[in-house]
């Protein structure tokens, strides 16, 4: 027995938890929240309803009475006066046969002289004290009472005093059971509950209705982005018309799995890159090294062995040193420290480094460099750039070729620009230079030391310092040209 109840007590725990869980839920919060609004809605217009109408009937049924008493009293008056009350049955029966309300005309105190009510003919009979003070007054009279007990149930009593030669004698009462205000009363609590049901469960319908439809594109959201988790970045959400919260939502969602597949893509094409730039230089090294050691490599030819490997070294080294800036940069890791400085002066000093390699390719270069040009930027930083463009321009031109460097100003900019003749860049290759690992056919073929990151780090290094950057190839001619913001000191000489 104590297990039975154990296993009852957890069951009943699991249902009310599965409750609340759905109730949390977009689809019940809503459905719940419509439901109380409609309800409370109801409820307010109800009574407003119930005692607009009640109070509407109870008015309309005491002045149709009290319209008949005072025609009653004023007969009765006449009555009186003439000293005589022959005929007045008749004419309150006649009162009586035209409304469905019963007359009782009574004395100054209250005593019964005659009655339309044939359950109270013959009877002895004294209206509460209370009752004949309020006929007889001048206000409008309207009671619900059972006269003392003269009448079982409770009626509707409506009294209108009888004032003959100026003084008050008596007052007559028009009575109707309580019973038709009841049966009003009830048909229109009944047609009120009927139009309420009616109303609710055509909210409830269009509540839920409206739920789902909110809620659907949550729940694909939640399952497109288990499915990312578990690396499918193929899943993308619908276009949900109508609804401009959900579209932008399933557009938000779109773009971000866009982003994500293209990172995805990025970091294996990365490390694609990486291993592939790698191996090369390091099947070198193990190969000479190997070599070495099991003796396949003659000592007289050690040494020149050993300088290859210690180039690979250098070669592997500064690849490393490329993917650690590319990392930084994509990570947004990179930091500058910008200062002004003589650019002129900078380029001058890299094209100068450059002197012999230009003598051995016999090249024709042709400089037209703008003195003290100072510019704000990261010199190491900018250095490689110069140097990195310079040593590209010199390393993929034709012996005899032509070498041509400016760098000059335009407005408040330093522009540096660099082309060389020869073949040139292909226009389906040009788009991608300043990708990541992008390596032209022809570069490939004539550069064995690359990794395809220079021109990548060049752009990002021209763009964090608010430069841009451009290649144009045609013509036999290629030509890469960036822009740099002057410093302020330099503006103010311009303009001074």
């Amino acid at each position: 027995m104590p297990e039975e109840s154990k296993e009852k007590t957890q069951k009943k725990r699991w249902t009310l938890k599965k409750v609340k869980t759905r109730c949390r839920t977009i689809y019940w919060q809503n459905f719940l929240l419509t439901a109380s609004v409609v309800m409370l809605t109801l409820a307010l217009l109800g009574s407003a309803f119930f005692a607009l109408t009640y109070s509407y009937a109870i008015d309309e049924r005491s002045e149709q009475m009290q319209s008949k008493a005072t025609v009653v009293s004023h007969m009765v008056s006449s009555y009186m006066e003439n000293g005589s009350l022959t005929g007045l049955r008749e004419l309150a029966d006649f009162a009586s046969n035209v409304t469905d309300a019963e007359f009782l005309i009574c004395n100054s105190d209250g005593n019964l002289l005659l009655t339309t009510d044939t359950t109270l003919v013959n009877r002895v009979l004294t209206v509460p004290q209370d009752v004949a003070e309020g006929a007889m007054s001048d206000d409008t009279y309207a009671v619900r009472t059972t006269l003392g007990d003269i009448y079982e149930d409770t009626h509707f009593v409506v009294g209108v005093p009888i004032v003959s030669e100026g003084a008050t004698v008596g007052f007559v009462l028009a009575v109707t059971g309580a019973r038709a205000l009841t049966t009003m009363w009830r048909t229109f609590i009944g047609l009120f509950f009927m139009t309420a049901v009616t109303v609710l469960l055509l909210s409830f319908v269009v509540s839920a209705w409206v739920s789902m439809r909110q809620s659907r594109p949550i729940h694909e959201m939640a399952e497109a982005t288990r499915r990312f988790a578990e690396g499918n970045f193929d899943v993308r959400m619908h276009n949900y018309e109508g609804v401009t919260e959900i579209t932008e939502l399933a557009e938000s969602f779109n773009n971000m799995a866009d982003s994500l597949q293209e990172t995805e893509r990025q970091r294996r094409e990365f490390i694609a890159n990486v291993s592939h730039e790698l191996k090369t230089p390091m099947t070198t090294i193990g190969g000479f090294v190997d070599g070495m050691i099991d003796g396949t490599i003659p000592l007289d030819q050690r040494d020149k062995y050993l300088k290859i490997i210690a180039e690979e070294t250098k070669r592997l080294s500064r690849m490393v040193n490329r993917m650690l800036d590319a990392a930084k940069i994509q990570s947004g890791e990179l930091i500058l420290s910008p200062a002004p400085f003589d650019f002129t002066e900078m380029t001058a000093q890299i094209l100068l480094s450059f002197e012999q390699k230009i003598e051995k390719k016999k090249l024709d270069v042709q400089c037209d460099l703008e003195e003290r040009l100072t510019v704000m930027g990261d010199r190491d930083h900018l250095y490689r750039v110069v140097y990195n463009l310079t040593d590209n321009a010199v390393k993929f031109i034709e012996d005899g070729g032509t070498l041509r460097l400016k760098v000059h100003q335009e407005g408040q900019l330093c522009v540096f620009a660099i082309s060389n003749t020869g073949i040139g860049i292909s226009a389906e290759d040009l788009p991608h230079v300043f990708d990541r690992f992008y390596k032209t056919d022809r570069s490939r073929s004539m550069d064995k030391t690359g990794a395809g990151l220079g021109l990548y780090i060049v752009k990002n290094i021209i763009n964090l310092h608010g430069g841009e950057i451009s290649v144009r190839s045609g013509g036999g001619e290629t030509e890469f040209e960036f822009t740099l913001p002057l410093a302020p000191e330099q503006n103010r000489q311009n303009n001074a």
